[in-house]
């Protein structure tokens, strides 16, 4: 009696995953977790040094296998491995492997996990910069908020970041998208194939069964990784401006701010007096999340989808973002918070959902009816193995579709490979 084969999956990650320090990581354990679930036989490799808040794979039933950059020992790994699907976490993994998966397993399919649009994220952090350099106001950020999407395709298209991004996506058979604005400017902008885009957001369980009430909960908090630079403008813009004018309106109000890898530079800025508290990694988010009455996210750039909200939607704890923030998150829905253009309405948005209970009641039932309307796993987790088996079963012909990318991974693959042969030559002979 034959035995059915399982799938082999190799994932190659550009950092160990760590969900409890960021979303992007929390996202791959939710793919992961998908992927087991269909019984499939999953490796995660990474050259990324261990972080101190790494998940535990190898409980899962995940393989760990380190590899190093630029050596051909990856060759005869995946040769070995032999993996039916490889999913690159993030372009950059698929820019240095790509050419390698391809020599040794050409009929893998390739699946790219964007986490969200690098060059995106880019090209708005570089209009930031440009802003504050020519203007002393830190109140009105309105013009830099969610333009037309010709407007960022604009300042994306002639950046070295967006081409290679963009031309990994075309090498790979299917890119996994977590907003559907990203999906939106690929199609309509860059003019990238709907058919090799395919929308995961966040894939959760039901929320809390129960929230703690709005009298039991106290202060604001603010949560992120402090290694990610819009979570770092967002502090500065807390400290300098943003906190103060809550505090002028809330003279006791309180403040807590948490992150991994918290630097020297953010705990400079801890000030009980003025109710500011740098907190450090909080070793369960979503209990510090449940305590907090407002969950404050003043993101003036970013890209994809924000897990610091979504995070708050779970606990029950109304918020209050920015267009950045709240970009591609609630589709037509309403939004569970408040979302503010300028400081001062930013203020004045966070201290009335304070201060108001049926304001505050209204937003946390819009956060469950939010939850439930688009980020649920049962939902997700089923399209994303449907797509992925549509796409092996029919990847010949889709590779023909995809002209461009096979001419791009053609040129790639060559001028990759003679660039590692000459740089492993150079290491031998030192």
């Amino acid at each position: 009696m034959s035995q059915t084969v399982a799938t082999k999956v190799l994932v190659i990650g550009y950092v160990w995953p760590e969900p409890r320090s960021s979303a992007a990581s929390g996202h791959v354990m939710q793919i992961l977790e998908t992927f087991l679930q269909q019984g499939w036989d999953v490796t995660f490799s990474s050259p990324a040094g261990i972080g101190e808040h790494k998940a535990d794979l190898l409980a899962l039933g995940i393989r760990e296998c380190p590899i190093e950059l630029n050596n051909s020992s990856f060759d005869t790994f995946v040769a070995e491995l032999a993996p039916n699907i490889v999913l690159f976490d993030q372009f950059m993994m698929e820019e240095q492997f790509g050419w390698r998966v391809e020599k040794q397993c050409p009929d893998a399919l390739r699946v790219l996990e964007t986490s969200d649009l690098q060059s995106l994220r880019h090209a708005r952090h570089q209009r930031l910069k440009e802003r504050l350099k020519t203007s002393d106001d830190q109140n009105d950020f309105s013009a830099l908020f969610a333009p037309a999407l010709r407007e960022e395709f604009e300042h994306m298209a002639d950046t070295d970041l967006a081409k290679r991004e963009i031309a990994a996506l075309y090498r790979c058979d299917l890119s996994l998208m977590i907003s559907e604005v990203e999906i939106d400017l690929l199609v309509e902008q860059f003019e990238v194939p709907r058919a090799l885009l395919h929308w995961c957001p966040l894939m959760l369980d039901n929320p809390l069964p129960e929230f703690s009430p709005f009298e039991d909960r106290a202060h604001f908090l603010s949560i992120g990784n402090f290694r990610h630079a819009p979570n770092w403008d967002a502090v500065l813009w807390m400290k300098t401006t943003l906190w103060p004018l809550i505090r002028q309106q809330l003279p006791g109000a309180q403040l807590h701010i948490y992150g991994a890898y918290t630097p020297p530079k953010a705990t400079a800025l801890h000030n009980a007096a003025q109710g500011f508290h740098v907190m450090n990694w909080a070793e369960d988010a979503l209990q510090v999340m449940s305590s907090a009455r407002i969950c404050l996210a003043p993101l003036r750039f970013g890209a994809g989808i924000k897990g610091k909200i979504v995070d708050a939607m779970l606990c029950g704890t109304p918020n209050v973002t920015t267009p950045i923030g709240a970009e591609g998150m609630n589709g037509d829905m309403p939004w569970p918070g408040a979302i503010a253009e300028t400081a001062s309405t930013f203020a004045d948005a966070a201290v009335q959902l304070y201060k108001d209970q049926a304001l505050w009641t209204q937003a946390q039932d819009r956060g469950r009816e939010l939850l439930a309307a688009r980020y649920q796993q049962q939902v997700h987790g089923p399209a994303l193995i449907e797509r992925i088996t549509l796409c092996r079963t029919n990847l010949a012909q889709a590779r023909r579709n995809n002209f461009t990318g096979s001419m791009l991974r053609h040129h790639h693959h060559k001028s990759t490979q003679y660039m590692a042969q000459w740089i492993e030559a150079k290491n031998r002979s030192s």
